[in-house]
C-alpha cells in the first residue's frame, strides 16, 4: 500500500519518468542502447518510490507501559539528558536514522493527548550528526497521559527536505501505533523519555515504527 502521505509526490514522480521515457522513445531511438537504457533506469526508479512510500500493516504492543519507536530504522545514538524542557526533569534520547531504504510513516509511541506541536525552521546537516536534533529543520510533538509524558521529533536531513504530519493537532487524543505523517526521502526522528524509565534498545538495533519497544515506564508510576 502506498501511504497517503506521499500518495501525490510518488505519482508527479512515475509521470515524470515516464514521461521522460516517452520522450527518449520519440526523439532519440536513433541512439544505439540508449531506450532500453533509460527503461531500465525509469523502471528501477518506480521500484524504488514504490518501495519508499510504502505502508506496511504494523502489530503494536498492548503492554500500557511500553513505548513503541516512531520510525523505521537503526538506533544511532541514546543519551542521557541533564533536562529537557518539555519532560520537565532528566531525559534519555533516542535517535533513530531513517535510511532512503526504510518505511518513512511515522507513528505515535504512547497513547495520550498532545500537548505540544511546534515546527523549527533549520538546516540541513547530516541527520545522524549530534547537533541536528537541534539545529536542522524539525517538528516537535509532545504527548501525555497522566504524570506521562513522550517528546518526538521529525528531523530533516541532508537529503530529506520535507516533513509531513497531517494527523497531528494540539488537543487530539491519539492512539500508540497509529499513522501521523512521515518524512521523505532519508531522515531521523528522535524520541526523548524521563531519565527514570528503562530503555529497551541500544545502538545500531534495528526498529520498526509502531513495534519496537523502546522503553518501558516503570512500575507505579501513572
Amino acid at each position: 500500500m502506498i501511504t497517503p502521505y506521499g500518495r501525490s509526490t510518488f505519482l508527479k514522480s512515475v509521470l515524470i519518468a515516464l514521461s521522460v521515457a516517452i520522450l527518449v522513445h520519440w526523439f532519440l531511438s536513433w541512439v544505439p542502447g540508449l531506450t532500453l537504457l533509460v527503461d531500465l533506469l525509469v523502471i528501477a526508479f518506480i521500484g524504488f518510490a514504490l518501495n519508499f512510500f510504502r505502508d506496511p500493516e504494523r502489530k503494536t504492543d498492548s503492554d500500557p507501559s511500553a513505548i513503541v519507536s516512531p520510525a523505521d530504522g537503526t538506533v544511532v545514538m541514546i543519551k542521557k539528558l541533564d533536562h529537557d524542557e518539555f519532560i520537565g526533569g532528566p531525559a534519555t534520547l533516542v535517535a533513530v536514522f531513517m535510511s532512503p531504504l526504510n518505511v518513512h510513516v511515522n507513528r505515535i509511541p504512547m497513547n495520550g493527548t498532545v500537548t505540544l506541536l511546534k515546527y523549527h525552521p533549520g538546516l540541513f546537516l547530516k541527520a545522524w550528526e549530534d547537533r541536528a536534533s537541534e539545529e536542522n529543520e524539525r517538528s516537535e510533538i509532545g504527548i501525555e497521559n497522566g504524570k506521562n509524558k513522550v517528546l518526538f521529533k521529525q528531523i530533516a536531513g541532508f537529503v530529506a527536505r520535507r516533513i509531513v504530519y497531517p494527523d497531528i493537532e494540539v488537543g487530539k487524543t491519539v492512539t500508540k501505533g497509529t499513522r501521523f505523517g512521515m518524512i521523505k526521502f532519508g531522515s531521523r526522528v528522535d524520541i526523548i523519555v524521563p531519565a527514570s524509565w528503562e530503555i529497551k534498545v541500544k545502538p545500531q538495533d534495528i526498529t520498526r515504527a509502531g513495534e519496537t519497544v523502546v522503553a518501558l515506564i516503570p512500575e507505579g508510576v501513572k
